[in-house]
């Protein structure tokens, strides 16, 4: 049966691509010999390249098929880890990146379209819904597991966590071969429907767009929550090195917080049974401001309550979002306007994230992102107000 084939390889295929064995790939360019600035230049460019190459992924789903860009995306995650492995200078590190950017950008939302479009159309958003939170479940997993992993080999062989890479970009490989292509996309002969080109798949994701004001507040919406709980997260780690936190406290700090990210997203299909749409993403983002304007509260351990918190529901509206976007985009543009949720994260991202920095130079963690509630507090009055009007 398709969909319950896709379903298993889409499981075993989030967690090899997920899996954090290089996440700890700072220590390994330190030890490369390259400098703080280098290494920083690496992560922008990474950006940089995610952002301009997003969209175009996305497009090359929609015009070929979901197997071949998935296919890709491993085909590039083992030629960067092989340039990692190779690489004798800062040029070599930075082209290594790029490629880890395409890899991303070419699974970014095509894996979840294809499982998506693999569902029975009756039934489909009440089994997305489960499918993609056991996937962000696995991926949580397999995160943490990769980096308590790669810890074992910071002193020993570093460069084995990339060997590692490729062979579970092989397994990957496997998993995309034994998915199948949904229904709707393997007709062949006089009741195939017409292979869409480039510019008609384009047009057509911007015409939903303009006419769909409902999804395109969500997009901005998502965007906004994910990229202020991204910059609390990374950012918090400073608050921990201030306060001379001890390494098994930071470890068990992510750790709980990788725990209480999996129950929540095994609870949100539950949930979402029970409370409708639009309760539950007024719930969750205001979930979310309270643990901003909470951070101008300077008490430790209340700071790490809100932490906890905040990266819980970051955790939680990824699926939750997903499943939303998914019941909302016509086939045929799926994972084109996937990636258009996507680039815009990484438009907010890049914007946010130097503006905070200088904002915790200047005013220090608590203001800045008690600044930032306040802010996002607008954020979510404009779109809920906008929800309440049919999104016009």
């Amino acid at each position: 049966m398709i969909k319950q084939r896709n379903i298993i390889s889409a499981y075993v295929y989030t967690f090899v691509s997920w899996f954090g064995i290089t996440n700890l790939w700072v220590i390994y360019l330190g030890q490369q010999g390259l400098s703080l600035v280098q290494i920083g230049l690496c992560e922008s460019i990474f950006h940089v390249a995610s952002f301009l190459f997003e969209v175009p992924s996305g497009v090359l789903a929609d015009r070929f098929s979901y197997k071949t860009v998935l296919f890709a995306s491993r085909i590039t995650t083992i030629a960067s880890a092989v340039l990692m492995l190779v690489g004798q200078s800062w040029w070599w590190f930075a082209v290594s990146f790029v490629v880890s950017a395409w890899s991303y950008n070419l699974q970014s939302g095509t894996l979840e379209a294809l499982v998506y479009e693999s569902l029975a159309p009756a039934t489909r958003e009440a089994q997305y819904a489960r499918a993609t939170s056991m996937m962000g479940s696995l991926s949580e997993i397999a995160a943490t597991a990769g980096v308590i992993v790669a810890g074992i080999f910071v002193h020993w062989h570093f460069s084995w966590v990339y060997r590692i890479q490729i062979l579970l970009a092989l397994v990957g490989l496997l998993c995309v071969a034994s998915l199948r292509t949904p229904a709707g996309r393997s007709a062949t002969g006089k009741d195939a429907a017409p292979r869409q080109t480039v510019i008609t798949i384009v047009r057509a994701a911007g015409h939903v767009l303009r006419t769909q004001p409902a999804l395109r507040n969500l997009m901005v919406l998502d965007a906004s929550l994910s990229a202020v709980a991204t910059a609390y997260y990374y950012y918090f780690q400073n608050v921990m090195t201030t306060h001379h936190w001890s390494s098994p406290m930071i470890s068990g700090l992510m750790l709980t917080g990788s725990l209480l990210a999996v129950v929540g997203m095994q609870l949100l299909p539950w949930i979402q049974r029970r409370i409708g749409r639009f309760a539950l993403l007024l719930g969750m983002t205001l979930l979310m401001v309270v643990a901003l304007l909470g951070a101008g509260v300077h008490i430790v351990p209340v700071m790490v309550a809100l932490y906890l918190v905040g990266q819980t529901v970051d955790a939680v509206i990824y699926p939750l979002f997903n499943t939303y976007y998914n019941a909302m985009i016509p086939d045929g543009q799926r994972a084109t306007l996937l990636s258009v949720a996507s680039m815009l994260f990484s438009v907010v991202m890049v914007v946010l994230f130097p503006v905070v920095g200088w904002g915790i130079s200047r005013w220090g963690f608590n203001a800045t992102f008690a600044g930032l509630g306040v802010v996002m507090s607008v954020i979510v009055a404009v779109w809920a107000v906008g929800q309440r009007r049919g999104g016009r």
